[in-house]
């Protein structure tokens, strides 16, 4: 099987766990190539994402890793799958690899949380609401790409609308929910819908008060999407070049603390809403 040409964040991610299970027994990669009857280059393939293995490799790895932990490895072997395809490939070319890998990652999730302190997270914004939000982007967008993206955002939310939707929990700072993005009707438009969204039953949004004044992570949106077991789980951050995917133990454990501290400072689902019905008779 030759290596594949490109890999999505869930390919990567095996890859990496497999690093990381190898590099924690002690084993090198020439061990491992000869315990798997690969060469060392195809060792490196695999751990990078770039080639897959098969379930009976990965156990037979596990087993010389003195890996015991039966949940996690029945998680890593439901990776090994070829890719199926997704209603995100319908992008490819179209968009960065980095937001169709966005799209997997929610779609895979068990659970979400984000944390947004600008605008509405983005399962949650209004086709209008988004449209201008990608009209303020520099350098500008074509009209094309704007609504190449906003078509993407919007099928993103499917994951809340499935026969099966992903539990979510949506973090907003006040600041985020009193901007108006798009004027004053698009804004009530969005408020009115983060509302609706807000009594689903796999959906909850707290509002972070303006009052609870400085906050961990200030100016950063959060994206953790847990996995089918916590070692599992993953963060993504913006950043000027793209998504940022973070899963290393210490990674996780900071923002597993950063979410606790929104949950503890943020206002409950009823008096979130109340907020943000306020906000939307003042407009």
């Amino acid at each position: 099987m030759p290596p594949r040409t490109t890999t999505t964040q869930r390919q990567r991610r095996l890859g990496a766990e497999i690093k990381r299970m190898r590099t924690e027994a002690g084993l090198t990669a020439e061990y491992v190539a000869g315990l798997l009857g690969l060469d060392r280059g195809k060792v490196s393939n695999i751990e990078s994402g770039t080639r897959n293995i098969s379930p009976e490799r990965l156990r037979t790895l596990a087993t010389h890793c003195e890996c015991a932990d039966e949940d996690y490895l029945s998680a890593l072997v439901e990776l090994t799958g070829s890719p199926q395809p997704h209603w995100w490939d319908a992008y490819r070319g179209k968009l960065s690899l980095g937001l169709l890998d966005i799209a997997e990652l929610e779609w895979h999730a068990t659970r979400i949380q984000t944390v947004q302190t600008i605008h509405v997270p983005g399962l949650l914004q209004t086709e209008e609401y988004a449209r201008s939000i990608f009209a303020a982007v520099l350098p500008a967008l074509s009209r094309l790409e704007v609504e190449v993206r906003v078509a993407h955002r919007m099928e993103r939310q499917s994951v809340l609308t499935r026969d099966h939707p992903v539990a979510y929990v949506g973090y907003v700072h006040e600041m985020a929910v009193r901007m108006l993005f798009g004027g004053r009707d698009t804004t009530r438009g969005q408020l009115k819908s983060l509302i609706e969204a807000s009594e689903r039953d796999n959906v909850l949004v707290r509002v972070l008060p303006l009052e609870r004044g400085s906050f961990p992570g200030a100016g950063h949106a959060l994206l953790y999407a847990e996995g089918p077991v916590p070692r599992l789980d993953t963060v993504q951050l913006d950043s000027a070049h793209g998504p940022e995917f973070l899963h290393a133990e210490l990674q996780l454990a900071k923002y597993r603390a950063h979410l606790d501290w929104m949950d503890d400072a943020s206002l409950s689902p009823e008096a979130s809403r109340d907020l943000i019905n306020g906000i939307i008779h003042d407009l």
